[in-house]
C-alpha cells in the first residue's frame, strides 16, 4: 500500500495555494492521474496501489466521479489566482488504470479537457497491464484522446515475472502492442531487471523480444528491494537473494548497448527512446521541475515551488471528496537552496546535462576529476553542461555528490 508520507505542513481543507506563490505562465503544466487498483500485488511494488480486499470502504465504480470533483476543485484554486494553462501532458499511473472500464478513463480525460483545456499536440499516456489490453479498450482510448500507452512488460521469461508476481501472459505483451498500434497510439515498453534468479542471458531475452517487437519507447528500471514490501520480507528471511549490484550493473551496459544498436538513444539514465519526439514529455517534466496537479488518492503534486500530497487511501480520498474537501494531507516548499540541489539531482539525469555554473564550487572543481574517472563527458563539460557517460550513468549518485559538495 506504498510508503509513508512525508512530513510537512497542513495543508488547507480548501485547497488554495499561499498568496505569495508565484505562478510562471511561461512553465508547463500537467497533469497526472493516478488510477490506485491492482487484481495482486507484486512483491516488489511500494507503489500507493490496492486489491480488492484493501479497499474497505471505496468503490471502483466510484472513483472517476471522485477524480472528476478533485479536478473541479483543482479549477477553482487555480482560477482563484488568475492562472488556468492547458496541460501540455496527462498521464494515467497506478496503480493499473485499465482495470478501470475504459468509458471511466475517457471521462476523467475529458474532465480535464473541461477544466484546462489540452495543449495542441498534448502528450496522453495510459499505463496498462498487458492482460488487460484489447483492441476495444484501445480504440476506445484513442478516441478519448489518449495518444500514448505504456505497457508494463517487466520481462519476457516466466520465471522471472513469477518471481515479480506478475501474472501476465507474456504472449499478451504482443498483443497490447497490435492492439494500441491499430488505434494508431504510440507504445512504450517497461523492463525490470535485477529480479531474484534472472540470469544475464534471461535479461538478454527480454531485451530482445521488447526490440523485436519496435516500440517507440523502452523503460529499464533496476529492481530496487523497498521496506516493508513482501520481497524485502521474503530476502530478510533468506527465502530468495537480494538483488546483486554487479550483476545489475551488467544488465544495465547490456540493455543500453542493445538499444544503442537497435537505434534507441538514451535520454535519462532509465530510458530510451526511437527519436526525440517519443521521448516521455511527462516525466521529463518532472526531472525538469515543471509544474503539475496529481489526481488521487497519495498522488503528489508541484505547483509554483509548493509541493503537497494527498491521503493514501482510496477511502479516506472518497470521504474528502464527498465532503468538498481537499484531499491534500500535507505541504512544503523548499528553500532556495535545497531546490537548486535537487535541480541538480534530476536534470543530470538527463542527455540534456546540468550547467557546469549550477554546481557548487567545490562541485565546480570536482569537473575535471569527474572527466578523468570517465563519469561524465568530457567536451560537453568543457563547453559548460554536465552530461553523464554510461559509466556516469551507472554512479550517478556519486556524481551528484560531487557535483554539490
Amino acid at each position: 500500500m506504498g510508503s509513508a508520507l512525508p512530513l510537512g505542513d497542513p495543508a488547507p481543507a480548501d485547497g488554495l495555494l499561499p498568496a505569495d506563490i508565484r505562478i510562471d505562465p511561461d512553465v508547463d503544466f500537467g497533469v497526472y492521474l493516478h488510477v490506485p487498483f491492482c487484481r495482486v500485488r507484486c512483491g516488489y511494488c511500494d507503489f500507493n496501489t490496492y486489491t480488492a480486499t484493501e479497499l474497505r470502504g471505496a468503490r471502483q465504480d466510484a472513483y472517476a466521479d471522485e477524480v472528476l470533483r478533485e479536478i473541479a476543485l483543482s479549477r477553482n484554486v487555480l482560477v482563484d489566482r488568475g492562472e488556468l494553462r492547458p496541460a501540455q501532458t496527462v498521464f494515467f499511473g497506478g496503480g493499473t488504470p485499465t482495470l478501470l472500464p475504459p468509458g471511466d478513463l475517457a471521462r476523467m480525460l475529458a474532465g480535464v479537457r473541461d477544466a484546462f483545456g489540452l495543449a495542441d499536440g498534448a502528450e496522453v499516456t495510459v499505463e496498462a497491464n498487458p492482460d488487460t489490453m484489447t483492441d476495444a479498450v484501445a480504440q476506445t482510448l484513442a478516441d478519448a484522446g489518449v495518444t500514448r500507452l505504456s505497457v508494463g512488460m517487466q520481462s519476457a521469461v516466466p520465471h522471472v515475472l513469477a518471481a515479480l508476481d506478475r501474472t501476465h501472459d507474456p504472449a499478451n505483451i504482443g498483443t497490447a502492442v497490435a492492439a494500441a498500434r491499430g488505434a494508431g497510439l504510440a507504445v512504450s515498453l517497461d523492463l525490470i531487471y535485477g529480479a531474484p534468479g534472472e540470469s544475464l542471458e534471461d535479461w538478454r531475452v527480454s531485451v530482445e523480444t521488447a526490440i523485436a517487437l519496435r516500440p517507440d519507447h523502452i523503460s529499464a528500471y533496476a529492481l530496487i528491494v523497498e521496506d516493508g514490501t513482501k520481497l524485502e520480507r521474503q530476502i530478510r528471511r533468506g527465502e530468495v537473494p537480494a538483488p546483486d549490484d554487479d550483476l545489475q550493473a551488467d544488465m544495465y551496459e547490456l540493455v543500453d548497448r542493445l538499444l544503442a544498436v537497435a537505434g534507441y538513444g538514451w535520454y535519462e539514465v532509465s530510458n530510451w527512446s526511437t527519436d526525440r519526439a517519443q521521448r516521455s514529455r511527462h516525466n521529463l517534466s518532472y526531472w525538469r521541475s515543471q509544474d503539475w496537479w496529481g489526481y488521487g488518492p497519495g498522488a503528489h503534486s508541484h505547483i509554483g515551488g509548493l509541493r503537497w500530497w494527498n491521503v493514501k487511501h482510496p477511502a479516506a480520498y472518497a470521504q474528502r471528496m464527498a465532503a468538498g474537501h481537499s484531499p491534500a494531507a500535507g505541504r512544503e516548499r523548499p528553500d532556495d537552496e535545497a531546490r537548486q540541489l535537487e535541480a541538480i539531482l534530476l536534470r543530470s539525469r538527463i542527455v540534456d546535462g546540468v550547467p557546469v555554473s549550477e554546481a557548487t564550487v567545490a562541485g565546480r572543481k570536482a569537473v575535471a576529476s569527474l572527466i578523468a574517472d570517465g563519469l561524465i563527458d568530457g567536451a560537453s563539460a568543457i563547453a559548460g553542461t554536465v552530461v553523464l557517460t554510461r559509466r556516469g550513468r551507472l554512479l550517478a549518485d556519486a556524481v551528484v555528490r560531487a557535483l554539490t559538495a
